[in-house]
């Protein structure tokens, strides 16, 4: 058996060594692609695979036509909307994906965020270097405010427990509720209901046509001037030129942003990156070591799992 890994799993040679020496051992293949990675170059280097590891870099149906052996996908993501399935149902190739490696992870970027924007951290910094003072800088507690989670996933679920143990009241919506986060003392509400009582509103849904543009000019409008939007979900759920807009005119008080329309490197023109009391990172909050090895332990075992019958983390 070939397998091809075609994206970096951003971990150590010791810990990639102690993954791939079971498959090297049982007498299988594995390459490493280190070179471009355009669709003309992919298909040369999946032409005889039997196994692709890839992790959020885009696999089109192109590509996938061009394994003409291959039978088994191994996503090192979560998400899997970037790889053409409907190719995979064609030729049978079945997909798993690294579901839950980042779920802690991505919960507390989104703290490091509202915590950042609630106390001017990102500011601050700049003008404690240069000899300066908090004067005229926000300074706001999370214990107490409302927090309001769209999504009650794994990652948002851990946001809302996160959110109880800060001391926010907790509120949440969600196409289901979960009983046992009501049991703790969170509140499911319709959607506006949410938007219009939370002092901070943490983003954790998929992207799906339903939720596409789910936070828009008319949804920013029914949040307090003085509350924070924060996104570590994907970033078109968001109309984000709408949440740029709105933050010039006040409209809201701030945003935190771990994800926008597309993935680093971002343009200088992009509207978000002019807007006031916002903080931008670069798609982080899955990348801690610890994720990241956690990651790679999944998708290694993942496809153990299918050469053995048993396929978890099942795609298709």
């Amino acid at each position: 058996m070939k397998i091809v890994m075609l994206q970096s799993l951003g971990i150590s040679a010791a810990k990639l060594e102690s993954l791939t020496r079971p498959f090297l051992e049982l007498g299988h293949e594995l390459v490493v692609h280190e070179g471009p990675t355009d669709d003309e170059s992919l298909k040369v280097a999946v032409k005889d695979a039997d196994v692709l590891i890839l992790a959020n870099m885009p696999l089109s149906g192109a590509v996938i036509a061009a394994a003409e052996k291959l039978k088994f996908i191994s996503v090192a993501f979560t998400g899997f909307d970037h790889i053409d399935l409907e190719q995979c149902k064609k030729q049978g190739v079945k997909v798993s994906n690294a579901a839950g490696y980042s779920t802690r992870s991505v919960a507390e970027i989104a703290f490091g965020l509202m915590i950042g924007l609630l106390r001017s951290v990102v500011p601050l910094d700049g003008i404690a270097r240069q000899g300066g003072t908090k004067d005229g800088y926000r300074q706001s507690d999370l214990y107490g405010k409302t927090l309001g989670v769209l999504g009650t996933g794994e990652i948002g679920a851990a946001v809302a427990e996160l959110g109880l143990a800060f001391g926010c009241r907790v509120v949440a919506w969600n196409r289901s509720e979960k009983p046992e986060l009501v049991q703790k003392g969170v509140t499911y509400m319709p959607l506006e209901s949410v938007l219009k009582e939370s002092d901070i509103v943490s983003i954790h849904t998929p992207l799906t046509d339903d939720t596409r543009h789910l936070i828009n000019a008319e949804r920013l409008q029914l949040m307090k001037p003085t509350s924070i939007l924060i996104n570590t979900a994907v970033g078109p759920v968001v109309d984000n030129n709408a949440l740029a807009e709105a933050l010039h005119k006040g409209t809201i008080a701030g945003a935190g942003l771990d994800r926008t329309d597309m993935e680093p490197p971002i343009p200088a023109d992009y509207p978000m990156l002019g807007a006031p009391n916002t903080i931008i990172v670069p798609h982080v909050g899955y990348a801690t070591d610890e994720a990241l090895e956690r990651r790679a332990d999944i998708t290694f075992d993942n496809i153990r799992q299918w050469q053995q019958g048993a396929q978890e983390n099942i795609v298709l």
